[in-house]
């Protein structure tokens, strides 16, 4: 031990809890954060949430965006519909036309008042319902104004009264909304992990002190992560917007506090049979640093898989992310060590681990666990499989198309409730018309072809006010779609549309708007689906190769994993349809699901199995199993706890497709840790036995 002892000492993990070096890590990090912390609070402010960011950069709706660029700037409608049961009356009318001059003379916000078109009334003859449309310009920087300007028409023209309805939809009255509910997504998800986490590390360690370290280390990660990303964002183009910086916080938080159990749970053993806290601490560092390496490296190289997705939104989530996690992997191998060192053995209160006292895992719970697996291991391993793969037959359920606009939120805002009622009396595509941009010269044969086209209100199909009629050859027009926007039957009106105008002569034409981008987005999302998931199997599967130095055992765990996803699927799209009645998923969802659920379920796979082959180096496969599960069954749990918990944090945002994420994620990790971690791959480790580690030499030791 003492030679053991000598070789750490010249290791990184002695700069980390030598008796002075120590400090000089904790004075590095405190730099880091006094520096970090404000840039971190800029974050927010250099968030894109506008269209193009989240579209493919080729898609053909991207690229109307930016012709349509050159005739105006970028126009998000807000819609104000007022509507009277029985026919609106003559002093709605006057109501009506004071409300439009007052729109007319609005200049803040970006509203373009004097560009106000309305009221137009529907065609009965005594007219319930009247629309007006309020143009509000959208830059780069203007987005984030897009709720004070919805706010500033709702201060004219009031919420109504009397019988009488005012709502204010359309994209502009939807993107106010989705602010609304994206408004101070940091502060919540932060508040809710840091709470999920206090209760969980309580319960875990029985300390009120230790829980401190993870805490203190975490939110350093946290803080130094968001402020090298505002970085990044501000000077090297980087893509951040509401979604990724959301996840952001829950990823850092749940990967890091797992981290920190892993170590804790090693230096704590450590501390029962050597009375130097730094010789402990070098000793854990040494033994459980390559898997903890590992996890982050699985974690942060699948995160960066992302970046091969044609969605910018994807793509920009992917450095997000393992930017995250690089950050909380430096902080936990490096700044919590030292601090653990720092505080001493009295940090543990009240459970104080002595040398020579007795290590818990050797009696407990999993140690049970794992002899009564090793009884009938193929038997345990072959019906827990089956009924898995039972369970995941709930994908028949899964309705992952995307969501409208209606079925976005976990309430109802006004823009919706505003939508239902435009829908009922205007063409349902009001508000939100497919852009064309087309060869001047072709012009009128373009708006010919899509008058003709089912789906389009023929009437409709104009080149709009106060654009310019001619830019570099090309013209601009609008067409107004006779279903929802947001409605499948509207994506197909678009392929009907671009079909026709791509097949007049020199045209050049190109159609885009809101329902072109949805169908872009879909069709991206698709395309990632298809290149993303093999490429973070074959990631994973080559570090737990090059980990174990085998091929068996990490076909085995992924394909554990595999099952834990498709099962964490299946049970999620039955929750959705009769439980929580939601109406669909995001296109998305499965990919999302799937790179969080396998590049952070595999942790536990690889703290098991590091640990079972550290064991069976000593002890043989089949003992080193046992004692791998009864070694690392309570901390594992713990972590999967607080992962599971900080993705359900998800589910404090009033957006389904956080909520559901969030929800199949956490579902996926309480698989992983309880089922396919404890259960099914100990029961498969045991019946394959060594040959498990073919073709390193222990598959040919014995048990």
């Amino acid at each position: 031990m003492a030679e053991e002892w000598r070789r750490e000492r010249r290791g990184v993990a002695w700069l980390v809890c030598g008796r002075r070096t120590k400090w000089l890590v904790v004075l590095f990090w405190l730099v880091v954060i006094i520096v970090a912390a404000p840039l971190a609070q800029k974050l927010t402010d250099a968030q894109e949430n506008d269209a193009e960011s989240w579209l493919p950069g080729s898609a053909e709706s991207t690229q109307v965006l930016d012709i349509s660029a050159e005739f105006r700037p970028e126009v998000v409608p807000a819609i104000i519909v007022y509507a009277r049961e029985g026919g609106l009356t003559a002093a709605d009318r006057v109501q009506i036309a004071q409300d439009v001059r007052q729109a007319k003379e609005l200049r803040v916000h970006g509203i373009r008042g004097a560009e106000t078109r309305g009221p137009l009334y529907d065609e009965k003859a005594g007219p319930e319902a009247a629309q007006v449309y309020v143009p509000i310009t959208m830059d780069a920087e203007s987005w984030e104004r897009i709720g004070p300007a919805v706010d500033s028409i709702r201060e004219r023209v009031g919420d109504g009264g009397d019988g009488l309805a005012v709502h204010i939809t359309g994209p502009g009255g939807t993107g106010a909304d989705s602010a609304e509910a994206f408004e101070g997504i940091d502060s919540t998800l932060l508040l809710a992990a840091a709470g999920i986490v206090i209760v969980i590390l309580l319960f875990t360690y029985r300390s009120p002190t230790l829980l401190l370290a993870p805490l203190l280390s975490v939110i350093t990660a946290l803080f130094t992560a968001q402020a090298f990303i505002y970085l990044l964002a501000e000077h090297a183009d980087l893509t951040v917007n509401g979604q990724s910086a959301g996840i952001l916080t829950v990823l850092v938080f749940g990967a890091g506090t797992d981290y920190a159990l892993l170590l804790v749970a090693r230096y704590r053993e450590e501390l029962r049979r050597h009375e130097d806290r730094h010789e402990a601490m070098a000793l854990a560092l040494h033994r459980a640093g390559p898997a903890v390496l590992a996890s982050g490296a699985t974690v942060v190289l699948s995160m960066l898989v992302l970046l091969a997705a044609e969605m910018n939104s994807t793509s920009g989530l992917g450095p997000v992310a393992a930017i995250g996690v690089t950050v909380g992997l430096l902080a936990m191998l490096s700044l919590f060590p030292a601090l653990l060192v720092i505080f001493g053995r009295w940090f543990f209160w009240p459970l104080i681990p002595h040398v020579g006292s007795p290590e818990p895992t050797e009696r407990g719970l999993w140690a049970r666990t794992g002899r009564r697996i090793d009884r009938r291991p193929r038997l345990i391993w072959g019906v827990t499989a089956a009924a898995l793969a039972l369970l995941s037959l709930g994908l028949l359920q899964l309705r992952a198309e995307g969501l409208s606009n209606a079925d976005a939120f976990t309430d109802k805002p006004d823009s919706i409730t505003g939508q239902e009622v435009l829908a009922r009396h205007f063409p349902a595509g009001s508000g939100d018309p497919l852009v064309i941009v087309a060869g001047q010269a072709q012009d009128d044969a373009v708006a010919r072809a899509v008058r003709d086209t089912r789906g389009v209100v023929p009437a409709s199909v104009a080149r709009p006010p106060g654009t310019k009629a001619e830019h570099d050859g090309k013209v601009l027009f609008e067409a107004t779609l006779t279903d929802p926007s947001d409605s499948a039957a509207a994506k197909r009106t678009v392929e009907r549309v671009r079909d026709a105008v791509h097949a007049v002569p020199g045209a050049d034409a190109r159609v885009g708007g809101g329902t072109a981008a949805l169908l872009d987005m879909d069709r991206a999302t698709a395309h990632d689906n298809k290149l993303i998931i093999p490429l973070v199997l074959a990631v994973v599967l080559l570090i737990l190769a090059v980990l174990l130095r085998a091929v068996v055992a990490p076909l085995l765990l992924i394909a554990t994993v595999v099952l834990s996803f498709a099962t964490a699927l299946g049970l999620s799209a039955l929750a959705f349809r009769h439980l929580f009645d939601y109406a669909g998923e995001p296109t998305d969802f499965p990919l999302f699901v799937f790179v969080f659920l396998v590049a952070l379920g595999i942790d536990y796979n690889i703290f098991l199995s590091t640990r079972i082959r550290e064991e069976a180096g000593r002890q043989g496969t089949r003992a080193g199993v046992l004692t791998g599960l009864a070694a690392t069954g309570a901390v594992i749990t713990s972590a999967g706890l607080v992962l599971a918990g900080t993705f359900a944090a998800l589910g404090t945002l009033p957006m389904v497709a956080f909520a559901e994420i969030g929800f199949a994620v956490a579902l996926g990790v309480l698989l992983d840790t309880f089922v396919v971690r404890s259960v099914l791959v100990t029961a498969l480790f045991l019946d394959v036995g060594p040959k498990v580690w073919w073709p390193h030499p222990l598959a040919r030791r014995g048990d």
